[in-house]
């Protein structure tokens, strides 16, 4: 059995490095009453004491689509006493949505038998809304980015044939679609090989060149410092 001065280090452990709120909790297999800490308390949206929880108020906590596969986890746990964890949503007291892993392992009794689970309940919601939060912004530069690109691609193609931007959008999509290259991948290339090209009519020629075979990247450009 787990010590109460381990499992203490151990929750420090566990939130290192993360504002991750980390409980603990035993549960009596034979009782279906469940031991909190202060944390897994507050995880849940309770003072901590507040309530005496049971399996069956846990599981009313679980979110609805998550609560079946949670049962499905903890019963297996208690038939194996094998080490267990899952990833799911909760509902907490206030009606406040979480996203909360929970770990843990059976602890057998003198018999042999499966008596009581124990281990630890994390909440990830804040890590997960920071994470998503991460991915949403480098879309949102990554869109900025590409939309940047084929303006400018735009603004080339028409510059030099005379047309304006729809008949440019109009060139340039057609040339993605008879190469199989996206747009904002061909404008990233038009734009890499017009910078390079300073003479007007080389550049001219060499962006009809490259809208005649788009598939064709310009070679990078050295770097005078890297070969100096």
């Amino acid at each position: 059995m787990v010590g109460p001065l381990h499992e203490t280090r151990l929750e420090h452990v566990l939130a290192l490095g993360d504002a991750t709120p980390v409980g603990r909790y035993r549960v009596d297999l034979a009782t279906e009453e469940w031991w909190w800490s202060d944390e897994t308390y507050r995880i849940h949206g309770f003072a901590p004491g507040e309530v005496v929880p049971t399996t069956a108020m846990v599981l009313a906590h679980k979110h609805p689509e998550d609560r079946e596969r949670v049962r499905h986890v903890l019963e297996d746990a208690r038939r194996t006493g094998e080490p267990f964890a899952s990833v799911h949503r909760i509902l907490d007291a206030h009606g406040g949505h979480h996203v909360v892993s929970i770990v843990g392992e059976g602890r057998r009794d003198d018999a042999g038998e499966v008596a009581e689970l124990a281990g630890y309940v994390l909440d990830l919601t804040g890590s997960v809304r920071r994470f998503a939060d991460e991915r949403a912004d480098a879309s949102i530069r990554a869109a900025a980015q590409s939309r940047r690109d084929i303006e400018q691609a735009k603004a080339v193609v028409s510059l030099l044939r005379g047309v304006d931007d729809d008949e440019a959008f109009a060139v340039l999509r057609q040339r993605s679609n008879d190469t199989n290259v996206p747009v904002r991948v061909l404008a990233q290339r038009l734009i890499e090989l017009a910078r390079r090209t300073s003479d007007d009519g080389h550049r001219r020629a060499s962006v009809e060149e490259f809208l005649a075979h788009p598939e064709v990247a310009p070679e990078p450009e050295t770097d005078p410092a890297a070969t100096g």
